[in-house]
């Protein structure tokens, strides 16, 4: 009799122990990152009147006789499932979705405790805390080498109030262009005139480079393609006599390849006959005859000279424009060729200094040949690329593969000096792409376009937000418009979650049962990944938890009643007596 009140009393007990675990739970329906818990009853020893006896003979065998002796709640779980996300308007609070745990120090690193509450912020020394001032652990960027570096120890993650970045001078170009292999100029808007003296300028009346007519290109932006030998006849009296000019060789009176020396062989010829006649190459690149000031009347006609090779008829038809008379000493007597093209496109970007000033490097290009063009980069006043070059360029060439691809470039690095009191003999690497591919400078038939071009310099600039991304990498943004990660947030995963013992204020303890933390990124080697400005709520089933009081409630009062039915048959056993 005396065993079935020791057993209710145990009953009672367990079902307490189980009231006070739901009840935490219920409690801790809103709190950030918590785990539920769950009680678990075992039975307690048995006591054996008769013990099991195997079958002999024709008598069978007997079961043990046994009478329980009650219950005890010999352990409570943990449950670690993931809690629902809840986002929220902070853009320092983090959730984890998947395994794992932030982890925090009480004492600046020394011990570390471990929590699923990402509610942090900042204080005053700019520590990554949370609301109990644990800082956050993790890795900081390294001022050396300026990257966050997540294989080394972790340690407390930091931010300097008022936090700045230094400029930091361009290291690198990387250009991705398409330069116009095709036999149409399609963009005029990349294509440069010849100045008076027959060389290829840009807009501004800059020199780029010399004008080899053979790549050049007619008003209507086709290409003359002349192959040597070809060329025109000039006649200045009326057809009564030619001078003939040939490309690059043959048996006519005069040989040219650019277009300065075709204007000055033409000027020649002119000013034999009429002495104080000019011939020029216009802004609009065109050939202009001015007989203004000359001696005696012209009568220009303009033939092709097949004489060494075929007719090269876009050439000849551009030329033609020269053919009128043009009487000596009046206004406005001269004669104009067509326009004539150079094939060329250019790129330009700004780049920084050591003191972050801002300088334009521009990169001009001109078809010299099938599959290569010339290159030549400039910078403004007082900037210098090449001390050794008086005019300030740095000139190399760039050339194609049959098929468009990358075959080869130089110069592939440019040394600049801004001359302001920056760093001089800044190394600029020219990464224009790879050899046999198509992932940087390519050369197909189509229009000469810049598609991406940018540099890796910037100037200095003040902190003036912080994100963070999924790894746990908290990213500042500068006033100067650059993004830099700035710490990463470390978090641990252990063999036996359920083995860590709480230690208040939403953190967890190692045990010698959790087994030792494995610590790592966000989102490798199986740690969940981070979701910012959101928290991870609570992970209690209110429903499931009330269920489970009425269960326990029912349990206890049936205890109860285990103990107030003994305690009757004891009254009525006592009453025998009377």
């Amino acid at each position: 009799m005396l065993r079935s009140l020791s057993s209710g009393v145990t009953g009672l007990q367990s079902h307490q122990i189980a009231m006070d675990v739901v009840a935490n739970n219920i409690a801790n329906v809103n709190t950030v990152g918590f785990k539920y818990s769950r009680a678990n009853f075992s039975s307690l020893l048995a006591q054996t009147s008769s013990i099991a006896t195997a079958p002999q003979g024709k008598l069978g065998g007997k079961n043990p006789v046994q009478v329980g002796l009650g219950t005890t709640a010999n352990s409570t779980t943990r449950i670690f499932s993931q809690g629902s996300i809840q986002n929220t308007d902070k853009n320092t609070d983090m959730a984890i979705q998947g395994n794992g745990f932030f982890m925090v120090s009480p004492d600046g690193g020394n011990t570390y405790k471990y929590t699923r509450d990402g509610d942090f912020k900042f204080d005053a020394n700019g520590n990554f805390v949370n609301n109990s001032g644990f800082i956050a652990q993790g890795w900081n960027r390294d001022k050396t080498t300026n990257k966050v570096d997540s294989t080394g120890p972790v340690g407390n993650i930091s931010i300097t109030p008022g936090l700045t970045t230094p400029a930091h001078a361009t290291q690198e170009i990387v250009l991705k262009a398409n330069l116009n292999s095709g036999p149409n100029v399609k963009s005029y808007s990349h294509a440069y005139k010849i100045d008076d003296n027959g060389n290829v300028t840009d807009s501004n009346g800059n020199k780029v480079a010399s004008g080899d007519l053979g790549f050049m290109f007619n008003a209507n932006g086709e290409a003359f393609s002349m192959k040597a030998k070809q060329g025109i006849k000039i006649s200045y009296d009326g057809g009564k006599t030619y001078k003939s000019y040939e490309y690059k060789s043959g048996s006519a009176d005069h040989i040219f390849t650019t277009v300065k020396d075709l204007r000055d062989e033409i000027k020649q010829d002119a000013s034999a006959v009429s002495s104080g006649v000019t011939v020029t190459v216009d802004n609009k690149g065109r050939f202009v005859i001015d007989n203004s000031k000359g001696a005696k009347d012209l009568a220009i006609k303009v033939e092709a000279d097949t004489d060494d090779e075929t007719e090269n008829k876009k050439f000849t038809d551009s030329m033609k424009g020269l053919e009128s008379t043009l009487p000596a000493g009046q206004t406005g007597s001269t004669a104009y060729s067509q326009a004539i093209n150079a094939a060329t496109h250019a790129s330009a970007i700004d780049i920084f200094d050591s003191l972050g000033t801002k300088h334009t490097v521009r990169t001009a290009f001109r078809k010299v040949a099938a599959n290569k063009w010339d290159t030549t980069t400039t910078v403004p006043d007082p900037g210098t690329i090449n001390t050794t070059d008086p005019k300030n360029e740095k000139k190399g060439s760039i050339t194609f593969t049959d098929n468009g691809a990358l075959s080869g470039y130089n110069p592939t690095n440019i040394s600049f000096t801004a001359h302001n009191g920056s760093k001089p003999n800044q190394t600029i690497d020219l990464s224009f792409g790879t050899t046999n591919h198509f992932d940087g400078m390519t050369s197909f038939d189509s229009d000469s376009a810049t598609s991406g071009i940018s540099q890796d310099g910037y100037t200095g600039g003040d902190l003036v937000g912080i994100r963070i991304d999924q790894s746990g990498t908290l990213i500042g943004s500068f006033s100067n418009g650059r993004s830099f990660g700035l710490a990463q947030m470390a978090m641990a995963k252990f063999t036996n979650d359920e083995g860590l013992s709480s230690a208040g204020s939403n953190v967890y303890n190692q045990t010698s049962n959790s087994g030792e933390p494995i610590i790592g990124t966000a989102a490798t080697a199986g740690r969940g990944f981070i979701q910012a400005s959101a928290l991870e709520g609570s992970n209690v089933d209110l429903s499931k938890a009330l269920t489970n009081l009425i269960v326990i409630q029912r349990g206890f009062e049936a205890n109860g009643k285990t103990i107030t039915t003994s305690d009757q048959m004891l009254q009525t056993l006592l009453g025998l007596k009377r």
